[in-house]
């Protein structure tokens, strides 16, 4: 686990880590960097898309996928990765991935 400043909220390191990712992330990958549960990064990642709605940035998510069809969860908006694909009920499904764009231009 890197050293983590004492002077940042988990919320800020996850942020972090989505801003300077050279690409878009899992949740297991943020979790696996920060140091804590896939449970408490979705629901980290569910309060930073409602604060980031504030600031001239957006969470984008990636839809999971399912890896047998190729079916998109295109019209899902949740954080948590689905259990299995609506057309062929595979379980083996891609995550959902996440990136932050910052600088939204707003008129």
């Amino acid at each position: 686990m890197a050293d983590k400043p004492a002077d940042r909220t988990e919320r800020q390191q996850i942020m972090a880590l989505l801003e300077s990712a050279s690409e878009p992330v899992s949740v297991r990958d943020i979790s696996k960097q920060a140091g804590l549960s896939e449970k408490e990064i979705i629901r980290h990642l569910e309060h930073i898309r409602r604060s980031l709605q504030q600031q001239k940035a957006r969470l984008h998510l990636i839809p999971a996928s399912c890896r047998a069809c190729g079916f998109a969860f295109t019209k899902r908006q949740e954080v948590k990765k689905p259990s299995r694909c609506p057309v062929c009920r595979s379980e083996h499904l891609q995550p959902p991935l996440f990136y932050i764009e910052t600088d939204l231009r707003r008129s």
